[in-house]
């Protein structure tokens, strides 16, 4: 895997602007087009990583097996009243009850369900697996770029901001590493200009900061102009993200995922020429003491599905023009394990956001019973993350249908599981 050449980082690690190559792309653009007629449509992309346990956020309930097999940690069945049971969907699949804020989402038809999705790799590996999804080659490990960064690569924009793709976190992920230019942040607060040349910095030229590095060999730090970088930043601070507040009573939580989310939102209404942002959620490797209904699982999963729905809610009537999607690496055994948790599987549950067709678990649902098992302990794949993948970027995104997306794996719509209105 190549990494990025060349790094500005700023203050608290809170910016980094990469590129592959020569002179990244996006520091020739202008940074923004002002008075552009027609927003962009934005995906906003979120890792589960560690490997979710699709059979616990989305419960297949109609399915007896899953109960069978899971002892202590299987998520009761609906029951009319029940605090602490299964939301149900639609007879045979419910949420996790710690869920319960997507309820509404599912209600307004903007919260789609894709099952047994994942990888036709078998690895079971965390770091391969996530290499896997994210370059979108599975099996595959020289491929030196994300596919989403080949998607924005190839798809036409005549006025492309420096911020058309902006993860949350001080790096950028393997998914938008390419050609096509990305920022990396971690706080839209810090955001700010920071150089390191100890003793240098001194007298006049540290008076001058961020300026003076240019008259000093930045060129070489940026690999390319500097003066495209400085404009960028400028361009930020004037469009102030951080004067828009959550709207419409949406409340983030606490912690990184909810401030991710909460930044993602102010740079869509700050219309910086947002396209992609990405956001990590951590914490999903359930190996021990997962828990049912209550535990560890489900504190993750309740802190999950309050950032998503504060996001939904936030933002409002600009949801029509975003698709969320999240994504996880692999799933988790059917069976659980001897320490009242689950083990590396392989078919996992993933869920889609906005601008869909909601109220809706689509994909083929393969079943748990023994005898339809991955290797005899697994969810089966049915719908390759590839095929939900292409149907967002070329239906949402507008990324051309032509486009390198996945290399060696034709996909077409008649492959797709339909999630787009």
């Amino acid at each position: 895997m190549r990494s990025c050449t060349r790094r500005v980082f700023m203050k608290g690690g809170a910016l980094a602007l990469f590129g592959l190559g020569s002179v990244p792309r996006f520091l020739l653009r202008t940074a923004y087009a002002e008075g552009r007629e027609v927003r962009p449509k934005i995906l906003i992309a979120v890792f589960q990583r560690g490997a979710v346990d699709g059979l616990s956020m989305i419960v297949p309930h109609g399915d007896s097996a899953y109960y069978s097999a899971r002892g202590s940690i299987a998520i009761a069945r609906p029951a009319p009243g029940g605090a602490d049971t299964t939301i149900d969907l639609n007879g045979f699949f419910g949420l996790h009850p710690a869920l319960e804020p997507l309820k509404v989402i599912w209600d307004d038809r903007r919260l789609a369900v894709v099952h047994a999705c994942g990888s036709p790799d078998t690895t079971r590996s965390h770091f391969d697996a996530q290499d896997y999804m994210e370059s979108g080659t599975p099996g595959l490990k020289s491929t030196p770029d994300g596919w989403l960064a080949r998607g924005l690569d190839a798809m036409p924009s005549k006025n492309a901001a420096a911020f058309r793709a902006v993860a949350m976190g001080s790096q950028l992920p393997r998914i938008l590493r390419g050609k096509a230019g990305a920022v990396a942040m971690s706080n839209l607060a810090a955001f700010d200009v920071r150089q390191d040349l100890g003793q240098e910095m001194s007298g006049v030229n540290a008076k001058r900061g961020f300026e003076s590095m240019y008259e000093r060999g930045v060129r070489d730090l940026l690999y390319g102009t500097g003066r495209e970088t400085f404009e960028a930043v400028k361009t930020l601070k004037a469009a102030d993200p951080q004067r828009f507040q959550p709207e419409n009573g949406a409340q983030y939580p606490r912690g990184r995922f909810g401030d991710s989310l909460r930044q993602i939102a102010q740079l869509v209404k700050a219309d910086v020429g947002l396209e992609v942002a990405f956001a990590d959620s951590g914490g999903w490797d359930t190996h021990a003491a997962q828990g049912s209904e209550k535990g560890q699982l489900a504190v993750r999963l309740r802190e999950f599905a309050e950032g998503l729905a504060a996001l939904y809610r936030d933002l409002g009537p600009r949801m029509d023009e975003v698709v969320v999607l999240t994504m996880s690496e692999f799933g988790r055994t059917v069976r659980e394990n001897g320490n009242r948790g689950t083990d590396h599987g392989h078919a996992t549950a993933m869920l889609a956001l906005g601008a869909v067709k909601g109220g809706r678990v689509y994909g083929r649902w393969p079943g748990l019973s023994a005898d339809r098992l991955f290797e005899g302990r697994d969810l089966a794949v049915t719908t390759d993350f590839r095929n939900l993948f292409a149907e967002i970027a070329v239906g949402h995104l507008g990324i051309p249908a032509r486009a390198p997306l996945f290399p060696g794996f034709p996909t077409n719509s008649a492959s797709y599981p339909g999630v787009l209105v």
